[in-house]
């Protein structure tokens, strides 16, 4: 009896030892599968000539799912209706095409996947797989290759349709905004260069489209073109480039709508410089109008006094060779009052002006009313500047490092378009020590000038700015320490601003270079940069 109680008592401890090592850890359950599926066949086989169906299958040797398939899969020739394509968003061992769309005689088609084929569990994708087809005897093998960039960002965007247009006799420039394109590519996400295969020989229209639409046909409002300017024949060995740009809009003038008291909005597209607005009906004697931009988005104001006892009027819109007539109707409001913003608040750099803006356009100030003193009590001599579309005036004066300056306005200091006057206004401004600022003197190699010289950080917002006519030392002084991006515009045509493209009168982009680094910017140093023009 004792024997069998020490042999229970044995088990049991054992038992317990080899559960204890059992929970001693948990199984990894083996290595993360990173194996993407395969192909097992396909129906029709890929690269099938003589194509007469209306349905393809592609099975796999596992279950796969397809994803974003929108963005990635991309069909050469595009067709119209799209083909419906399962599993979409569900697990299956096949995919499944169904072709809607009329085949063309005698041509290949590419369905180009990209990523999208991914398998069930951890989602390996099968890279850039591609199924071809032709309806005539053979596979088109020609190929045309470069690179995408932007032509003002230092980054180009992903997803960007690349595409080729037949020039035949029914070739017109304007068949980017009504029809889809013969042959079509995507540098997907990745990679900005593209490779447009399976083509015949030809000659073609070589076009780039960051589009929002996803239909292949160019949008000016929402699309950036980029497009090579001369056809090219295939085969070629030539390699090419594009560059992506967003076309500045034909101006055009919107319906004007009453927003205040005597204050009718003008909303635009395109460039607002130069445009005029004028009442064609009879004005009041002594009437006034002043016409000033909202800063924010595109809309002109149009303010007028005295109030016009019209119930309705037509405007006149002149911008450069543009004029359009728009009727208006008028609403009795009440008239906006004066507010006053001021800019910079706290701190003020060595190359800033102190500026207040108005919500009602100036008509008056008075500068006896107006004192700028610094810390020592001292009266600080100043000049201002107003610029009438924004509203704003700048006060001019020489600063000092390490200083503060009080500025104080008396009421009748500003008067607006109507009559009113501001309250009692403080503002308090001060100044850093040299010391706290960096310098960036830049050296320019190959330049082409003029230049426009800008500091930039990575979303391309600009913080300096410089135009540069001759060759010498390009010197930013006492800028905020950071790391900026060095930007050149080469102003070709000497106007003093960077220039877009425009597709329809064959007019490339201006040059735009991005020094390849940060270029670091610290407190009481100074960056002596060179940078190589190619």
């Amino acid at each position: 009896m004792l024997k069998r109680s020490s042999q229970f008592l044995f088990a049991l401890i054992s038992l317990s030892f080899i559960i204890g090592c059992a929970n001693r850890g948990t199984p990894s359950g083996g290595e993360k599968d990173v194996t993407p599926p395969e192909i097992i066949r396909s129906t029709p086989e890929n690269f099938t000539t003589n194509f007469t169906g209306d349905e393809i299958r592609i099975y796999f040797d596992e279950y796969i799912k397809v994803k974003d398939l929108q963005k990635q899969l991309i069909i050469s020739p595009p067709m119209d209706p799209e083909p419906d394509i399962i599993p979409l968003g569900t697990a299956s061992k096949y995919i499944r095409i169904k072709i809607k769309d009329t085949l063309l005689p005698n041509t290949t088609y590419a369905f180009n996947f990209g990523q999208s084929i991914v398998d069930n569990n951890e989602e390996n994708p099968y890279p850039y797989y591609r199924y071809v087809f032709s309806t005539g005897e053979t596979i088109d093998s020609l190929s045309v290759s470069g690179q995408v960039m932007d032509a003002s960002n230092r980054v180009t965007d992903k997803f960007i349709s690349v595409m080729l247009y037949e020039v035949d006799s029914t070739f017109t420039d304007s068949i980017v905004y009504k029809e889809k394109p013969k042959y079509v590519t995507n540098t997907l996400d990745s990679t900005t260069v593209f490779s447009i295969d399976n083509i015949k020989s030809g000659k073609y229209m070589l076009v780039a489209l960051k589009e929002e639409s996803g239909n292949f046909t160019f949008q000016p409002k929402t699309d950036k073109i980029g497009f090579h300017k001369e056809f090219i024949e295939v085969p070629t060995d030539s390699t090419y480039l594009i560059k992506l740009f967003q076309e500045e809009l034909d101006f055009k003038a919107l319906r004007p709508r009453q927003v205040a008291g005597q204050k009718i909005a003008f909303g635009y597209e395109g460039n607002y410089k130069g445009t005029t607005i004028d009442m064609l009906d009879s004005k009041p004697e002594g009437s006034e109008i002043r016409i000033t931009k909202d800063k924010d988005v595109d809309t002109l104001y149009y303010w007028y006094k005295p109030k016009v006892e019209l119930d309705s009027t037509l405007f006149r819109i002149t911008n450069n060779t543009h004029v359009d007539t728009l009727k208006h109707r008028f609403r009795d409001l009440e008239k906006d009052s004066l507010t006053l913003s001021s800019e910079p608040r706290g701190t003020l750099k060595f190359d800033d002006d102190f500026t207040i803006t108005g919500s009602v356009p100036f008509a008056k100030i008075d500068k006896s009313y107006i004192t700028i003193i610094d810390k020592d009590s001292l009266a600080v001599d100043y000049q201002t500047e107003l610029d009438t579309l924004f509203n704003t005036y700048k006060f001019k004066f020489d600063k000092k490092e390490d200083e503060t300056y009080k500025v104080q306005l008396l009421p009748n200091a500003l008067t607006d378009f109507f009559g009113n006057v501001n309250d009692t206004l403080n503002y308090t401004l001060r100044t850093k020590d040299f010391t706290q600022y960096s310098d960036i003197r830049l050296r320019l190699i190959n330049a082409k000038y003029p230049v426009i010289v800008q500091l930039v950080d990575d979303t391309n917002k600009v913080f300096y700015e410089q135009y540069v006519t001759e060759n010498k030392p390009v010197d930013f002084e006492h800028i905020a320490p950071k790391d900026y991006y060095i930007r050149v515009i080469f102003d070709e045509n000497e106007n003093g601003k960077w220039d877009s493209g425009n597709y329809l009168k064959g007019i490339q982009p201006e040059r735009i270079s991005f020094y390849p680094e940060k270029v670091e910017a610290r407190a009481n140093w100074i960056n002596q940069p060179e940078f190589t023009l190619d």
